[in-house]
């Protein structure tokens, strides 16, 4: 288990991103991460959904559209304000995975796409028992975790080169960067059945670098990058995709873990 470290605490650097992005609503293809792993287990369309970490709400939106009940919670109060101004027929509410307010056995299905990596060891431990107690039994969970691989030591050590060389400097907790086998000892320890764990590549580790992204996409912006997916060049596609299909461990940045209760 590898620690990363930034400038900022997470609810700042949430605050920060969210500030610059508008509320998804655009439509999101669910043939590729996140939602084709939401669909791995998301089947009953009777079965109350916890979207945990709903962010801007594109997960969220997808499957209110779809007619499926769904809740979404988010601890960064500005972007549920957003998503209660442009979707106010879609429940979505401030929250603490920590903490939730729902009763025992409540949900059948929880998502989390790139929520509980950004707590410590301790709070991610306190959130897996709270997430555990609110499922039902035989519900399913599918989350998302940064691999602790050789990408996101590549990525953090950019990311500490430029910090490195900022005033002021001061290091925060960030992320947990979590192993396969780390990941499925801790939701075993929570009483999970762990189903599978996924090798996954949300953003290409070519896109890091402007030498391989398509050329719309030579200055970055994320809300296109959101929109479209994260485009690569031929040349970066033609390299990406050899580094995912010969040394995935190493060139995934994120893995998915399904488990159930």
């Amino acid at each position: 288990m590898r620690i990363t470290y930034r400038n900022l605490n997470n609810k700042e650097y949430w605050n920060r991103r969210w500030q610059n992005l508008p509320v998804d609503n655009f439509p999101i293809d669910d043939n590729f991460y996140p939602l084709k792993y939401a669909k791995k287990v998301i089947i009953d369309k009777k079965g109350l959904i916890l979207e945990a970490g709903c962010g801007a709400g594109r997960v969220l939106n997808y499957y209110y559209k779809l007619g499926y009940k769904v809740v979404g919670i988010d601890f960064i109060s500005e972007v549920i304000k957003k998503i209660n101004k442009v979707h106010p027929y879609i429940k979505a509410e401030e929250g603490d995975i920590r903490n939730l307010r729902f009763n025992d056995n409540y949900f059948q299905y929880v998502l989390a796409f790139g929520l509980y990596h950004n707590l410590n060891i301790s709070d991610l431990n306190t959130s897996l028992k709270e997430t555990f107690r609110v499922m039902k039994n035989r519900g399913k969970i599918v989350a998302s975790f940064r691999a602790d691989n050789l990408q996101t030591l590549v990525t953090d050590f950019i990311a500490n080169f430029k910090l490195n060389n900022v005033k002021n400097k001061n290091k925060i907790f960030h992320k947990l960067n979590l192993k396969k086998k780390e990941l499925c000892e801790i939701f075993e320890k929570h009483g999970f059945e762990v189903e599978e764990i996924l090798q996954v590549e949300n953003m290409p580790f070519l896109y890091k670098f402007k030498l391989f992204r398509k050329q719309s996409h030579k200055k970055f912006n994320e809300n296109k990058a959101r929109t479209e997916g994260y485009r690569l060049s031929l040349l970066g596609n033609l390299i990406q995709r050899f580094l995912i299909n010969f040394f995935p461990d190493q060139f995934c940045n994120v893995y998915v873990i399904i488990a159930k209760k």
